[in-house]
């Protein structure tokens, strides 16, 4: 059985070494204390005064009054609304939780897992958002199991909800639910959820949340409602259920097609480029306007395709996609506007093409820009005109289809050189949607590990409950460069290659030719030189054959460690502070080790 972390508050009995104290404390402790300092996380805070910047890490960051923040509170929920003002400071928390995780975990490696949850505690504390404190907190990372139970007592969003409008039906602390269950999430490589039990602001003596695993809350639930409904930036999104079938859904869509709650969807996310998308999508969704999908190769343009005809009044009706590089010039005419009878020898039926067979409902254009200029000229009149004539046909057909159209390059740029028609351009890009890549939406990167864990394990036949920490850190720091199309491979990937019960390890990810070049070696927190990757794969044959050539040229260990140290400091361009966060140290602990090198 893999070991868990457990921590729990009792006022009877001393915590053993395996538990946690029930308040979490910023000060060093003794040796043998449970929880990291706060000195590392003080030493990242830098001031640059010349420049006027404020950094946290890497992040840049601003000091605000909380005056100001409340008073942002304030007309979000007048403007807005108090549903759609939480569901706004909700995924702000979210992505702030993320964040701070990605930076737990790169600045802890090596450290427990409960060394890096805890980073997040003290981080709030740091922030002036609220001195957390630890009820119970049980995790394994490899099982997937997780549990937490923690309290504040104060809130300063409970005070400024109470200030304004007095005590609240409903618990309110929603930025930090929101950094809680995005801190978590990005942590265990699956989707927790935290509700809010008890707020000041509802008349508690205390605010205290709890979070567990998504699957573990029950979609019925009011709790699993109350926690999740916040994360969706519109209805139709995060719908982790399994599709219903279609024929069901073509039934109802007529009754149904302003319920989006209920509507089949495969869009995950809740980043804030995710969710400007989804905007513009429900936006668009109750015209009939012409919509152009703009991003790179497997961001999802046809599944925001797909989910803008589910949720439009024309979801009753057929929808046709087109793959136009799969369509050459000569089979162009009877692809797009079909065959009539006798149209060639030995053609004794009508066939119709791709407009007819999308009348009344949606035709999408997947590549557009591989059409060639005289295929672009015909797609051109057919869109213009609405009618299409049928090969060998003398009658011409109207059609009422809405077009939706899909490119990964620049059509303006295309148009500039030459390669692609500016009428059709003017046509098409009625109604541009952008779809971020992966790498600049991490935020959403937990959500998506959950929901293709959960469909390719039941798919499959596989019980797998969940990744490892090393597998986690690789999937939120890897580039994607096919995106989230890209993510889904790795993931059904690894399920089909791990035993049944057996966490993901980067074994199962990536191949050995994988552009994905996993850190060998690191220094651990005492200096000495440790392997940070002890997994099954590629990474661990090559620390061996490292190893094995260091032994083989009588290489020291000490030799060994001062040339780390040195291309450490090189590669970032004697910044110190940098340098030690590659190594996992902090910047006292590199100096002393450059000092003793030198000596």
């Amino acid at each position: 059985m893999p070991q868990k972390t457990s921590t729990h508050a009792s006022s009877h009995k001393k915590p053993d070494k395996r538990m946690l104290p029930g308040r979490v404390t910023l000060t060093e402790g003794k040796a043998g204390k449970q929880f990291p300092g706060i000195d590392d996380l003080v030493s990242k805070l830098r001031f640059s005064v010349k420049d006027g910047q404020i950094w946290f890490d890497t992040q840049r960051v601003t000091l605000i009054h909380l005056s100001t923040l409340t008073a942002l509170r304030h007309e979000l929920i007048n403007s807005l609304g108090k549903n759609k003002a939480r569901g706004f400071l909700t995924r702000m928390g979210w992505e702030s939780g993320a964040r701070d995780a990605h930076m737990a975990r790169r600045t802890h490696a090596g450290s427990r897992f409960s060394d890096q949850f805890l980073v997040g505690l003290q981080l709030r504390r740091l922030q002036g958002v609220a001195d957390t404190r630890v009820i119970d907190f049980e995790a394994d990372l490899k099982s997937g199991h997780f549990f937490a139970d923690f309290s504040w007592p104060e809130s300063f969003e409970a005070k400024a909800h109470v200030s304004a409008y007095g005590v609240s039906d409903s618990p309110v602390c929603w930025l930090q639910i929101g950094y809680y269950c995005g801190y978590s999430s990005t942590l265990m490589g699956r989707t927790i959820l935290f509700h809010e039990v008890e707020c000041m602001a509802s008349g508690g003596s205390r605010c205290r949340i709890v979070g567990k695993p998504l699957q573990e809350w029950g979609r019925e639930s009011d709790e699993f409602d109350d926690a999740f409904s916040f994360l969706r930036p519109e209805p139709f999104v995060n719908q982790f259920d399994e599709h219903p079938p279609r024929t069901s859904f073509l039934q109802k869509a007529p009754e149904r097609t302003g319920d989006l709650a209920n509507l089949p969807s495969n869009l995950i996310g809740v980043s804030a480029g995710f969710t400007a998308a989804c905007y513009l999508l429900k936006k668009v969704v109750p015209t009939g306007a012409t919509v152009l999908f703009h991003g790179e190769t497997g961001v999802g343009k046809e599944v925001f395709a797909r989910t803008l005809h589910h949720i439009s009044p024309r979801a009753d009706r057929p929808f046709v996609a087109v793959d136009c590089a799969a369509i050459s010039d000569d089979q162009f005419d009877s692809e797009m506007f079909g065959v009539a009878d006798g149209a060639f020898g030995g053609a004794t039926t009508m066939r119709p093409g791709r407009f007819e067979r999308a009348d009344g409902g949606t035709l999408f254009l997947d590549e557009v820009d591989s059409l060639s200029l005289a295929s672009q000229l015909k797609l051109l009149r057919a869109v213009q005109d609405k009618e299409v004539e049928r090969i060998g046909d003398t009658r011409v057909t109207k059609v009422d289809v809405r077009i939706i159209s899909a490119t990964s390059i620049d059509l303006h740029q295309a148009v500039a050189n030459g390669s692609f028609r500016r009428d059709l351009l003017y046509r098409l890009h009625v109604f541009p949607i952008h779809l971020l890549p992966l790498r600049e939406r991490r935020d959403d990167i937990p959500l998506l590990m959950d929901h293709f864990l959960a469909r390719f394990a039941k798919q499959h036949g596989k019980k797998t409950p969940g990744f490892t920490s090393r597998a986690v850190e690789m999937l939120y720091t890897y580039d994607y460069p096919g995106n989230v199309r890209e993510l889904e491979n790795l993931i059904e990937r690894a399920v089909i290659l791990c035993d049944q019960d057996e966490p993901i390890d980067p074994g199962h990810l990536f191949t050995s030719d994988s552009q994905m070049q996993p850190v060998l070696m690191t220094l651990g927190k005492t200096g000495e030189l440790a392997a940070e990757l002890r997994e099954s794969g590629s990474g661990h044959q090559d620390f061996d054959k490292a190893i094995d050539g260091f032994l083989e040229k009588g290489v020291s260990l000490k030799d060994v460690e001062n040339h780390i140290l040195e291309r450490a400091v090189e590669q970032s361009e004697g910044n110190l502070a940098e340098a030690a966060r590659r190594l996992g140290l902090t910047r006292p602990q590199l100096a002393y080790r450059l000092k003793k090198a030198q000596d």
